[in-house]
């Protein structure tokens, strides 16, 4: 996981000056097709104004911890505003004597700026399916989670991004004895997101 983290810290110090050398303008080299036509020629330039994010999808794994644990996240989101995004995300907790996979559908709230640094708010309510692992002979369980948090995206080109996110997860359950119970962790997850176009 650490190297994981050099090689990201190494992209966001070295290609914004890629960039500038670059000056978002070569050539496309022979017999190379461009996923993102629109991107053909740019490199690792911006374009003007404030990034877009209307009718926009994103995708993206990222890797982080869930309390002390390792926490590894698929997301898949969609901006029908430019200001607002629904997200589900996917995410697994390989504990060593249980393991837990969590879904979640959250909303993203932002005010989208001119350059590479973009912040945003998030919320989401999901469900926790907690597995046991071979030292306890218990059945899965499912707990409600409720999460809020922040996170900063750093735009390496108009459709890729490096995301960090912080949030405070609640889990929320009833205990053997039938009390309602909430515990509460702290998760930090770095990752990329891809972004494409619905609009033609």
């Amino acid at each position: 996981m650490k190297h994981l983290a050099w090689t990201l810290l190494t992209f966001v110090l070295v290609l914004p000056v890629g960039a500038r050398a670059q000056d978002g303008r070569d050539p496309a080299p022979s017999g190379v097709e461009y996923m993102v036509p629109e991107m053909q020629g740019r490199g690792f330039a911006l374009s003007d104004g404030p990034r877009a994010y209307h009718h926009r999808l994103g995708f993206g794994p990222g890797f982080g911890r869930l309390g002390s644990e390792p926490y590894y996240t698929l997301r898949l989101s969609f901006h029908p505003q430019r200001w607002l995004g629904w997200e589900a995300q996917l995410g697994h907790n390989p504990a060593e004597s249980v393991h837990a996979l969590v879904h979640s559908l959250g909303a993203q709230l932002r005010w989208p700026l001119a350059g590479r640094l973009q912040p945003y708010a998030t919320a989401s309510y999901g469900m926790m399916m907690i597995f046991p692992g071979r030292v306890f002979a218990a059945d899965p369980v499912t707990k409600n989670q409720l999460g809020a948090g922040v996170g900063l995206e750093f735009f390496l080109r108009d459709d890729v991004a490096i995301r960090g996110e912080w949030r405070g997860t609640t889990v929320i359950g009833r205990e053997s004895n039938g009390d309602t119970a909430a515990y509460d962790y702290r998760e930090f997850t770095l990752g990329l997101n891809f972004y494409r176009s619905l609009e033609p």
